[in-house]
């Protein structure tokens, strides 16, 4: 029987490791359909309930595995529909490849059936790598640079094959004019940056007594070296939300997430700071960084094209983080006080403490806070812990405490809705001898986590640890939006845009045959969280929480207290409360042994 293109399309994807391909059928790619067949399934295909979340389910798999994702969808609504979860690993910078099908090459041009201008569609979001193959001797080649660059440069990138060409027989390119050949091997390497900029430098960090070290998603293969130079400053770590499970946060220095919606202490660390390195980050907003003067600072970015725009650095050393701390780190003089190091210490104590009390507020019915803070200590120290967008990415980022092998992400730059169930499906498929938990709010829920749990339970027999539990805090609000109208703007929550539909979570779990569990009061929540991290199967538990509880930013101004109090004044449907609950967490910060500043 002779290879289809198809049939070698998937013996390459193997060739390169490719074990999961998520993927949504359709007329586009019967051909690979057919493929999957004759090859036993291998790599095997993930069926989501849409092709967003296949895309979504990549980057997760990817996030998680440190491998390419990959994802198939057919022609037209198909190829449409991978955008989103493409554009969040373009922002985020992972590896990602999409293979999508197209109209018969006879049919291309003529306005067809589900025909769509593919290389238009894909020109911004796989701009790195976009090809169309019309005969079969480009395979080779267009494969392997697709996921070659993938890998290099940390992006999406996409394989157009017209429906027609699939059902072809594989020739290879020959040895003649204009034929590309290709060739598999892709041999380890590592960026390091010249001696001389390290040398360079040494001398600001040496130069530094007040040193606040950034860290993101690119330190994460550096944790042992981050940990050493960080001790060798006496510097305190603050971590961009990409980059939370770079360093255990059981570490005294480590202060936690930055901005919005990061820690008081990752704010006072920098905002006191003289000195700043910066470790595989592109956080954006400059305005939770030093004030430019103030400090002196050093990048370190394996991506000369992310480096220097986010804070006037001396030096941007471009290189791999683990290599290039390697060489810098023999350079540090590690002789000096520790009164920066001891108040940073004590900054990052007196936050827990805080944090500690802010869960223990009541709240009506449920303090949200306290629904992240209960599960907290009764985490895996092996945990996958994904979280959606929203409100709920603030108590993720503030009580969740990284520790032992845990690993977390969420979608970073792009930060869209609905990534949260996806993501930790395609962490089960890396790690299926892990468990995954997922933080949800009820509008991403809606939008489509309850039919993912779907997929979840289509596939939950596969997961040799069968837990993946999805927590829902249902408030009926799209919160964060709220809260960002109210603080921001100084607008009242206009209800017929932020009021969601209340919807029976946990029973939709149940009628999917996995576990269920509605939470409606605080004394059942601890009770919750262990009966979802007990079950023998994926897990919905509803928490129905508060939306007057207010994610306060870590600066925590009273000039936004203000403009919250405005939106009161212009009619906010929940004024009372609001201003309850806002008052209350607010005025922890302020409690005995807390220094007002």
């Amino acid at each position: 029987m002779s290879t289809k293109v198809s049939d070698h399309i998937l013996q390459r994807l193997r060739e390169w490791g490719v074990d999961h391909v998520f993927g949504y059928p359709g007329d586009g790619i019967n051909g690979l359909l057919a493929a999957w067949g004759r090859a036993d399934n291998k790599p095997r295909l993930v069926q989501s309930r849409h092709e967003e979340m296949s895309a979504f389910e990549a980057v997760g798999h990817a996030k998680f595995s440190g491998r390419i994702g990959v994802c198939a969808a057919t022609s037209g609504p198909g190829a449409i529909h991978l955008l989103n979860g493409l554009y969040d690993a373009k922002l985020d910078h992972v590896p990602v490849l999409a293979i999508v099908g197209q109209t018969h090459r006879t049919a291309m041009g003529g306005s067809y059936q589900q025909e769509v201008d593919l290389h238009t569609l894909f020109k911004d979001v796989a701009s790195d790598f976009i090809e169309t193959v019309t005969v079969p001797e480009q395979l080779p080649n267009v494969i392997d640079r697709a996921i070659r660059t993938a890998y290099a440069r940390r992006s999406p990138t996409a394989i157009i094959v017209p429906g027609d060409v699939q059902e072809l027989d594989y020739s290879a390119p020959t040895h003649e004019f204009k034929m590309v050949p290709s060739s598999l091997d892709r041999s380890s390497w590592t960026a390091i940056p010249s001696q001389e900029s390290i040398e360079r430098a040494a001398e600001v960090l040496n130069s530094g007594d007040k040193v606040a070290i950034l860290v993101g998603q690119g330190a994460a293969g550096a944790r042992a070296e981050v940990e050493r130079i960080a001790e060798l400053l006496g510097a305190g770590v603050a971590k961009a939300l990409l980059g939370k499970d770079v360093l255990s946060d059981e570490l005294p220095y480590v202060t936690g997430s930055i901005g919005l919606l990061g820690t008081r202490p990752s704010y006072e660390l920098m905002r006191d700071c003289d000195t700043l390195l910066t470790i595989g980050s592109s956080f954006p907003y400059t305005q939770f960084l030093p004030d430019f003067g103030k400090a002196r600072g050093v990048q370190i970015d394996i991506d000369p094209h992310m480096v220097g725009m986010r804070y006037p650095y001396e030096v941007n050393l471009v290189g791999d983080a683990k290599a290039t701390l390697e060489r810098l780190i023999p350079l540090i003089d590690g002789e000096r006080g520790r009164e920066w190091y001891d108040l940073v210490c004590s900054n990052v104590s007196r936050w827990r403490a805080v944090m500690e009390r802010r869960a223990q507020l009541s709240a009506d019915p449920i303090n949200p806070e306290y629904v992240a803070r209960a599960l907290d200590p009764l985490l895996p120290d092996d945990a996958i812990i994904t979280s959606d967008s929203g409100s709920a990415a603030n108590w993720y980022a503030r009580h969740l405490t990284m520790r032992g092998t845990m690993r977390s992400s969420l979608s970073g730059t792009l930060a869209t809705m609905g990534a949260g169930v996806p993501y930790a499906i395609g962490a089960k498929f890396a790690h299926p001898d892990r468990p995954a938990i997922a933080l949800v709010g009820d509008g991403a829920m809606q939008m489509n986590g309850l039919a993912e749990m779907i997929t979840a339970a289509k596939y939950r027999d596969l997961w040799e640890d069968p837990r993946l539990v999805v927590a829902v805090f249902n408030n009926h609000d799209l919160n964060q939006v709220t809260w960002e109208m109210r603080a921001m703007e100084g607008a009242p929550s206009f209800l017929p845009s932020q009021q969601i539909p209340d919807v029976q979570y946990a029973a939709f779990a149940r009628s999917l045959g996995l576990t269920g569990i509605r939470v409606e009061k605080p004394e059942d929540v601890e009770a919750a969280w262990r009966a979802g991290l007990a079950a023998d199967r994926p897990a919905v538990i509803e928490f129905l929480t508060d939306p007057a509880v207010p994610p306060i930013p870590p600066h925590a101004t009273w000039e936004q207290m203000e403009a919250t109090a405005a939106s009161i004044l212009k009619g906010d449907a929940d004024r009372g409360a609001m201003v309850k609950q806002g008052l209350k967490a607010k005025l922890q910060e302020f409690l005995p042994g807390r220094e007002k500043r």
